[in-house]
């Protein structure tokens, strides 16, 4: 079970993982507060998933960029 979840984390952006890390919250209780909130809304804060998820992207490839390891140079 906790391959499949690790599998989903990495294929998924692992947006909540992140934010649970940074709010000190589960990743789980972030989750379910993101699938119910879909179904109630319709499923609006795909969108708003989706930004976070392209976000972090950014912030990781800026960072990566402006401070490079010793294999990059």
């Amino acid at each position: 079970m906790n391959k499949l979840r690790y599998f989903v984390e990495d294929r998924i952006f692992g947006v909540c993982a992140n934010l649970g890390e940074v709010l000190k919250i589960p990743a789980s209780s972030i989750r379910l507060y993101f699938i119910y909130a879909t179904f109630m809304t319709f499923g609006s804060p795909i969108i708003l998933y989706l930004v976070m998820a392209f976000w972090m992207q950014v912030r990781q490839h800026w960072r990566r960029h402006h401070n490079p390891t010793v294999w990059e140079l």
